[in-house]
């Protein structure tokens, strides 16, 4: 048992939502009591005190979309590569990618962005994973990283066309084995989606194929109507639009997510609202792809759960919420409108996704609930407090001021120091991977 305390306390929870010097004191894997600094201490004497130094103590955060197989692109330059599309940008860059990934560069793609994660306080995501390169047993590769590093992660792999048959078939049965997996294995810390890439690098035999393997145990996790490529595939070749042949297959439900959805109209909106189906805004990689804006505003009207991923265009979840913002008032010309939005979406509805997936209670610090507890090395120069923290997180908090992270009761980071990781031998065998995928890609050495 510990006290995490000495800070302000920030717990998303309504019972006490703000203490200017309080802290938690943490059990197990769960969250015992709450209460002022001096209130612990007294309390509990026996307990191991970590000091907060005045920082800011809060709910550690959700990524809902991210993509772990994109991890070594950092830097990365593709000789010939100049998309002007973004189809292009897919099959120039991410699909050229995914088809060099071998087990073991999943494997430190996995180790990158779990690492980057822990340093940026985000302890729970959702992966959508591709490496066509080597299918087979890559979500088990990425669930023994996840375990090393402590990051509580619901996984899938993305189902595609796109390399053939063959590869289709191993993605399916990928997703049907971690499936079983997981329900085997019964770990808090991690579950399993079916995955899907976008709707027309999808036949309908192999959307067939996908519910048939997934039998009804776990929802989808698919890209939707991010490019016009998708609208266009269905309308031409389906004579649907893409959520209705979502909805003539199956896929939609309220364990679903629906990555993206950009190209949306209203009656597709209408058919995931009655559906309870879930979508997840990633607004840096859309605006880096140039694919247009998420409808957020109207999505949030309608009373979908929406919530906030990356896309792997960046793992600090606290950069996404700025960027979601200015993109929602430029897209309506209004200087006035997102803000409960995105605030709700980053805040509120991840936790809202996460409780799907996972038993314990996430994005909040109340009694009971799931020991994921960040403090972010923030000294506010104006007035502080439950009131306006999201404008202090928005305009003034990254999250590279993350100081110390917990996941499930265990301490991953303290004082920007990785506990029980040799962070030197992770970068040097990430590092040597990236340089095997870099050379493959440009046939060449680094």
């Amino acid at each position: 048992m510990y006290i995490l305390a000495n800070g302000k306390l920030i717990t998303r929870s309504a019972v006490t939502p703000y203490l200017p010097d309080g802290g938690v004191v943490i059990d197990g894997t769960k969250i015992k009591d709450i209460g002022t600094t001096a209130e612990l201490k007294a309390k509990y004497p026996e307990a191991e005190f970590i000091d907060a130094k005045g920082g800011v103590i809060m709910p550690a955060l959700i990524n809902a979309h991210t993509h772990i197989y994109s991890a070594l692109a950092r830097g990365l330059s593709i000789k010939g590569y100049n998309a002007t599309n973004f189809y292009e940008v897919l099959d120039g860059q991410w699909w050229a990618i995914d088809r060099k990934l071998m087990l073991s560069g999943t494997k430190a793609s996995a180790d990158a962005l779990y690492i980057d994660c822990i340093k940026q306080g985000v302890t729970t995501i959702f992966d959508h994973h591709a490496s066509f390169g080597e299918i087979p047993g890559s979500l088990f590769q990425i669930a023994e990283s996840a375990k090393q590093f402590g990051i509580r992660s619901c996984l899938c792999y993305e189902v595609s066309d796109r390399d053939g048959e063959e590869k289709s078939l191993q993605a399916v049965k990928e997703n049907a084995d971690f499936i079983t997996y997981c329900e085997q294995q019964k770990d808090p810390m991690l579950a399993a989606m079916f995955g899907g890439h976008a709707l027309f690098t999808i036949s309908d035999k192999t959307f067939e194929r996908m519910v048939e393997a997934n039998n009804g145990r776990t929802g989808f996790h698919i890209h939707v109507s991010e490019g016009m490529n998708d609208v266009y595939d269905s309308l031409q070749n389906y004579g649907r639009r893409p959520i209705q042949r979502l909805q003539d297959h199956g896929i939609l439900g309220e364990k679903t997510i629906l990555g993206h959805c950009i190209h949306v109209n209203s009656a597709e909106i209408e058919i995931i609202k009655n559906t309870n189906t879930m979508v997840v805004n990633n607004p840096e990689s859309n605006m880096g792809n140039a694919v247009g804006t998420c409808p957020v505003l109207q999505l949030y009207k309608a009373g979908i759960l929406l919530g906030m991923g990356t896309d792997a265009y960046t793992n600090d979840m606290l950069e996404s919420i700025k960027v979601a913002l200015c993109a929602q008032r430029q897209n309506a010309c209004l200087p006035n409108v997102g803000w409960c939005e995105v605030t709700d979406m980053l805040f509120k509805n991840n936790a809202l996704i996460g409780a799907k997936y996972f038993p314990d209670k996430l994005g909040v610090l109340e009694v009971g609930a799931a020991a994921d507890v960040i403090v972010m090395d923030y000294k506010p120069f104006t007035p502080f407090s439950d009131a306006n923290i999201d404008g202090h997180m928005i305009f003034g908090m990254t999250g590279r001021q993350c100081q110390t992270t917990i996941a499930n009761g265990k301490l991953l980071m303290k004082d920007r120091e990785l506990i029980g990781i040799d962070e030197e031998a992770c970068n040097a065998h990430i590092l040597e991977e990236s340089k095997k995928l870099w050379g493959a890609l440009n046939n060449c050495e680094y």
